[in-house]
């Protein structure tokens, strides 16, 4: 049995460019080429169809579950019975919140508590302040007496246009949606560009390519794959929201979705040209961790910091304009109403600033370190090339 030759073995071929041999191809078409290669190649996967679907449906059924258990905002409930003397009628009139059963006499509201019927009586009762007296079973109906006290007007001077809850609940759902898709693109940018580094196929595809066109072309794949991922989780969000009747809610997310999705991808962009950047200075993927690290900090930043500070003004607004957390905290602010109009463009025009400087630099470093194979290149070498 013969032992077959480095001819016979079979490699990875480089990406078709639809043109002659020879002939020479554009940046842009190379970059597409790139681009499509990484879409296709990992759309196909059945990892990556299961894991979509599985989020798409758990995102769908915590909708439709928090709205059966915790009932629908427009949701009031039911009144309370109580049996009413001619008496106390005017006490018990005028609240929504208790449904009055006329009786003629103490004995017959009594009768009624005793059988369950209502579920307490309103009785004339002159030794008390308020000249009547609640009748109940076992236990103080805590209902009705809260519904027959009276409460003092109050005024809010500062008052608070949402609730602390569902400030939390939107800035949790931002920054989880950035931190999964982004954490998600950028693992699969690793992966692959250390893989073509280990088995050499990075050097076919550069005798095919220039090196800036193969970054740009995984970054621009993987971005189409993560803005549309984050594009089906918010369709299925707001699917969820019209199926439960929170329309107003969905309502009030329109604009606010619209700014994510811009943030989303400039903020990705940025988050993927520094994992292609540092994959390109390691061989190996035992030595990716030490690349991946400091990437998954920049990208848990904004989510840590809309959970422990998302009621906090002063530090949201700060995050709004740092690069790495601008594309949740400024859709946050903008939610809330807390934003002027023109602060969304300035934290944008800070945000595709801050992406193109990155997208230089890290393009400048995969040039450098993607052919050198072996130990870790060290981030002064890679910026300063051979």
């Amino acid at each position: 049995m013969s032992t077959p030759t480095q001819q016979d073995r079979r490699t990875p071929a480089a990406p078709r460019t639809g043109r002659r041999p020879g002939a020479p191809v554009s940046a842009w078409n190379a970059t597409l080429l790139v681009a499509e290669r990484e879409i296709s190649s990992q759309i196909r996967t059945k990892s990556f169809i299961i894991s979509s679907i599985i989020t798409l449906v758990l995102i769908l059924g915590g909708i439709i579950v928090s709205s059966l258990v915790g009932g629908s905002a427009t949701d009031e409930p039911e009144p309370a019975r109580v049996a009413v003397l001619p008496g106390a009628s005017e006490v018990v009139d005028g609240v929504e919140t208790l449904e009055g059963v006329a009786v003629a006499d103490r004995a017959e509201a009594e009768a009624l508590v005793r059988s369950g019927d209502v579920d307490a009586a309103v009785v004339e009762d002159s030794a008390s302040p308020s000249g009547i007296a609640v009748l109940a079973l076992d236990e103080a109906p805590s209902d009705v007496v809260q519904a027959l006290s009276v409460a003092p007007a109050v005024e809010l001077l500062e008052p608070k246009p949402t609730s602390d809850g569902l400030r939390a609940l939107i800035g949790i759902a931002f920054g989880l949606v950035f931190m999964v898709v982004a954490l998600g693109s950028g693992a699969m940018i690793v992966q692959n560009t250390v893989q073509e580094k280990q088995s050499r196929v990075v050097e076919i595809l550069l005798a095919a390519v220039p090196a800036r066109a193969l970054m740009a072309g995984k970054i621009l794949g993987n971005s189409v794959i993560g803005v549309g991922n984050a594009a089906a989780m918010a369709a299925v969000a707001a699917l969820g929201l019209a199926l439960t009747g929170q329309g107003a809610l969905l309502d009030m997310l329109s604009a606010p979705l619209i700014w994510f999705v811009v943030f989303f991808l400039f903020g990705f962009v940025l988050v993927a040209s520094i994992f292609a950047g540092g994959a390109s200075m390691v061989s190996r993927q035992e030595d990716t961790g030490a690349i991946m690290s400091p990437a998954m900090m920049l990208i848990m930043l904004p989510y840590f910091g809309v959970v422990f500070f998302a009621d906090n003004t002063l530090v949201m607004t700060i995050l709004s304009y740092v690069p790495f957390s601008a594309p949740v905290a400024m859709p946050l602010r903008l939610f809330f109403g807390e934003a002027a109009w023109w602060e969304p463009l300035l934290s944008l025009g800070l945000l595709v600033v801050s992406t193109l400087a990155v997208i230089a630099l890290a393009s400048k470093i995969y040039t450098n370190s993607l052919l050198k194979m072996g130990s870790r290149v060290s981030l002064r070498e890679a910026l300063r090339g051979s």
